[in-house]
């Protein structure tokens, strides 16, 4: 049996392991359009409302890169705490990619976290007791780090998913 030669195999390792490594600066690759921030009526227990943040919006692809597995990350807060309330993850794109200038179908993510109450929902945005909340949104492509893409605040207004 041969022995292998370091010197061929080591540069062989280092170029397959550059071709998998994602070096897109995902603030300059994607930008948010179409956004609305509003509150989701959840599902609640018999007789109660459950009303959550939520944030709808597409994602277009500004870079001249195709973007491979697009993640967004939604970290929703209270305007009073610095600490997350809720949270919601979605892979937007897979494997397929997301071609340079193509845009991203509408992404809707909210909390799994919220107010409840027997109150009517519109009742419930008036009460003296509700803090308002804002949603942070980070991105990622491929290994990428999470990158912060955008932070908006929740409006006392009602959203679907599938809002505009």
């Amino acid at each position: 049996m041969r022995p292998i030669n370091r010197y061929i195999v080591a540069p062989l390792i280092l170029s397959a392991a550059a071709g998998c490594s994602s070096s897109v600066d995902i603030t300059r690759a994607v930008r948010l359009e179409g956004i609305s921030t509003g509150w989701y009526e959840a599902s609640g227990d018999a007789g109660q409302i459950k009303l959550v943040p939520a944030i709808s919006f597409k994602l277009r692809n500004v870079s001249n890169d195709t973007l491979r597995t697009l993640q967004v990350n939604a970290i929703f807060k209270r305007v009073t705490e610095d600490t997350e309330w809720g949270s919601d993850f979605r892979t937007v794109v897979g494997s397929t990619g997301l071609y340079p200038a193509d845009t991203t179908g509408r992404v809707f993510v909210k909390s799994g976290l919220g107010y409840v109450g027997t109150e009517s929902r519109f009742d419930m945005l008036k009460n003296s007791q509700f803090v308002d909340a804002h949603v942070e949104i980070y991105a990622k492509s491929m290994a990428g780090a999470w990158t912060p893409v955008g932070r908006y605040p929740i409006v006392r207004q009602f959203i679907e998913p599938s809002s505009p």
